[in-house]
């Protein structure tokens, strides 16, 4: 019998949320960084990435509830979807908001670069340091950008493995949800 000071392990660790979780603050530090904005998202994508292994989990602990007459209104594999949906969801926004977040920081930076650069007639070196800077800022802004690309992909695969084990489910009573469900089939980021 393990220890209650182990570690979770195995695909349980993956489930389960993290016994110390960390916070993170997105600043526009995180925006500039583009490895730790990248690695942030990965994080953010674990969900998406073992979205079959979280449907069979979700599905086991409603079954479990129900054996225990703790079970809700609706199948086992209704309350199961619905909770995986809006954990999905709750993912998917949160993903948009950095995004969204990091390009208008990036873009702002540009803008004030751009003021500089216009202020700078006479100072060749200076000028052309604000111009690799702005260049940098042009790469930052295209590679967070690039990111709604990469979103739209991974949405439509997470959608497409949650239909083949939900193939009955529709959100059609929340208007926030069905939203994400609409822009996940037409492949748009919301």
């Amino acid at each position: 019998m393990p220890s209650k000071s182990s570690p979770p392990l195995g695909s349980l660790a993956i489930q389960a949320p993290s016994l110390t979780p960390q916070l993170v603050h997105v600043s526009p530090a995180t925006c500039h960084n583009l490895s730790l904005f990248k690695d942030l998202l990965k994080e953010y994508r674990r969900l998406d990435d073992t979205i079959t292994m979280r449907l069979n989990r979700s599905n086991a602990q409603f079954r479990d509830l129900d054996r225990e007459g703790l079970g809700g209104k609706g199948s086992i594999q209704d309350r199961a979807c619905a909770y995986v949906w809006k954990e999905l969801v709750e993912n998917w926004k949160r993903r948009t908001e950095i995004v969204d977040y990091c390009v208008n920081v990036v873009d702002q930076s540009m803008s004030q670069k751009h003021k500089v650069l216009d202020g700078l007639e006479g100072d060749a070196k200076a000028k052309r340091m604000t111009q690799a800077e702005l260049f940098a800022d042009e790469v930052k802004r295209n590679q967070v950008r690039n990111e709604l690309s990469v979103e739209t992909i991974i949405r439509k695969r997470s959608l497409e493995a949650f239909q083949s084990r939900c193939r009955y489910f529709s959100p059609m009573n929340d208007p926030e949800t069905r939203k994400w469900w609409d822009g996940a089939q037409s492949q748009e980021v919301p």
